[in-house]
């Protein structure tokens, strides 16, 4: 869908062992594989939600629309039309709970820090690197998952963790290394040029 990016056979090659690790940390101490028909068509809906997102991000940003000015933008006319749903999901504006210190923080937290801070760092990473480059990056998300586990919560590595840790880095620099290699000749062809 985007000129001038198309995935090639490292890129393939580097998701299947990414998601493979992925997978580990994941089933990572369930005994018993559970599937859950709406959970799992859920799952697959928002990560198509989220390619489509990446990849008109992508095209807004070739318009010449700055991160922070996309972000806003995609932000007021998502709460604007989220607005006609409140009362079919039985919202109700409750003052008090929302100025209690502990939610009113929660709710900027969300607010500016995962939410806003988070959509304008991908905006402006899909602009600078494209959206495939980008993408690739999600693949982290287990794998800080784990080390927070073990960092903040205490929680022990175990073997499927650690190897699903190992198996996603593998496969995440196994999607960049026809990136490294490129950049590494356009580097040596720029000294050889000034030689």
């Amino acid at each position: 869908f985007l000129d001038g990016e198309r995935p090639h056979v490292s890129f393939f090659v580097g998701f299947g062992v990414a998601i493979t690790g992925i997978g580990l940390i994941s089933f990572n101490g369930s005994a018993v594989l559970r599937l859950n028909p709406l959970g799992d068509l859920l799952a697959v809906l928002a990560a198509l939600v989220w390619a489509v997102y990446s990849i008109l991000t992508r095209k807004i940003g070739a318009h010449g629309y700055g991160s922070l000015q996309a972000t806003r933008r995609i932000f007021f006319y998502g709460l604007l039309f989220m607005l006609p749903c409140l009362p079919v999901f039985g919202f109700s504006w409750d003052t008090a709970r929302v100025l209690k210190p502990v939610n009113l923080c929660n709710l900027l937290f969300l607010g500016f820090w995962a939410s806003a801070l988070c959509f304008v760092t991908w905006t402006f990473s899909i602009r600078r690197l494209g959206a495939i480059k980008t993408v690739v990056y999600i693949y982290l998300v287990p794998v800080v998952t784990v080390l927070t586990s073990v960092l903040v919560l205490h929680e022990r590595v175990t073997w499927m963790s650690a190897t699903g840790t190992a198996l996603t880095l593998l496969g995440l620099a196994i999607s960049e290394m026809r990136r490294f290699r490129l950049w590494k000749s356009a580097g040596h062809l720029a000294k050889s040029g000034q030689a």
